[in-house]
């Protein structure tokens, strides 16, 4: 078990909705949407629609994962003098191996950041390459550098792009893409957050990160095994765990549920295997339905609107259950505390 909790100082967002974090936040808030056609048809002659990006120029690929990034650390990075950079390490998240038209070389979005930012970071940086669960897996890896004093902040960046003929033409091929002819699918998008994460001092007003789950699914979505929801299960049963809670304690829930009936299905199976107790309203909230499936990003757009809902007070309540799952079968839990003014 962990002996320090970790906060979440800040935070940056670049979505379909917003280009920067109180944007994204208030048309999340909004249930505001912004879906546009993009370049690519489908088999039916038909246009894909997507959540896209808009910036100042038309940029693509990794160039545009790596001007989202950079936007995204630097609002969370606003206020630290950039000599202390140099001390913070970057965790940078991003699309998993197996996800199908991953960028060529996309470790060396790391070098391009940089160099975008015009920084360097801390020796203790990495690449977490995990999807979908990847900011989880850099909130843990960011406990242990605190844990261990070879850090005192870090800052979790993310950025994905589904918005590749490659990753598109492929979804599409699989029937996974929601269209007119098909509902049982998700719309593409694209995105880059960040948050700057450092140890609790107990201060009121803080998010803190009290557990977290870990585990694997075997019958995930491409599977042709029965779904009983294990992984997820165990993941949030360790995270529930480790922050001393059940889930009867939690006020709400956020995930990044995009569209696929698979993953409804399986934060259902998982609800019912875990709660012990009824509750009247357990809120279910998945920021994918305004920004689109956006990969690696979805961590931290779920983290971030968790704390805006927090600190201006239109959350159900200061105990939140955040769980993520990718393809791969990899599923992850977060157990979140706000903690209010006493």
């Amino acid at each position: 078990m962990s002996t320090k909790l970790i906060a979440i100082l800040n935070t940056g967002l670049v979505t379909s909705v917003g280009l920067s974090a109180p944007a994204s936040c208030a048309a999340l808030r909004a249930k505001l949407t912004n879906p546009s056609e993009t370049r690519f048809v489908d088999s039916q002659g038909e246009r894909i629609i997507a959540h896209q990006v808009m910036l100042s120029k038309p940029w693509r690929g990794r160039t545009k994962l790596a001007k989202m990034a950079a936007m995204a650390t630097d609002e969370a990075l606003l206020g630290v003098s950039r000599e202390e950079w140099a001390r913070i390490p970057l965790l940078l998240c991003i699309a998993e191996i197996e996800r199908p038209g991953r960028p060529e070389e996309l470790e060396e979005l790391f070098a391009q950041l940089q160099t975008e930012l015009g920084a360097r970071f801390a020796p203790q940086s990495s690449v977490i390459a995990h999807g979908r669960v990847s900011v989880a897996v850099a909130l843990a890896r960011a406990r242990a550098l605190i844990e261990e004093d070879r850090a005192q902040r870090i800052v979790v960046v993310a950025t994905d792009s589904l918005i590749s003929w490659a990753t598109l033409a492929q979804y599409a091929r699989d029937d996974r893409l929601l269209s007119n002819r098909n509902s049982n699918g998700f719309m593409p998008g694209e995105g880059a957050g960040a948050l700057l994460v450092g140890e609790s001092n107990g201060a009121s007003g803080e998010l803190v990160c009290t557990g977290i789950g870990f585990a694997q699914e075997t019958a995930h979505v491409s599977s042709d095994e029965p779904l009983r929801a294990d992984g997820l299960t165990r993941a949030i049963n360790a995270a529930l765990m480790e922050a001393g809670r059940q889930m009867h304690d939690m006020d709400f829930r956020i995930t990044d549920l995009s569209g696929e009936q698979y993953y409804f299905k399986e934060a259902a199976l998982a609800l019912s295997r875990v709660l012990r107790k009824h509750k009247e309203e357990f809120e279910l909230w998945h920021p994918a339905e305004c920004t689109g499936e956006q990969g690696a990003a979805v961590g931290a757009t779920m983290i971030a609107l968790v704390r805006s809902a927090c600190q201006k007070s239109f959350a159900r309540g200061p105990n939140i259950l955040a769980h993520m799952a990718n393809d791969a079968g990899q599923r992850a839990a977060l157990s979140l505390q706000f903690r209010g003014a006493p």
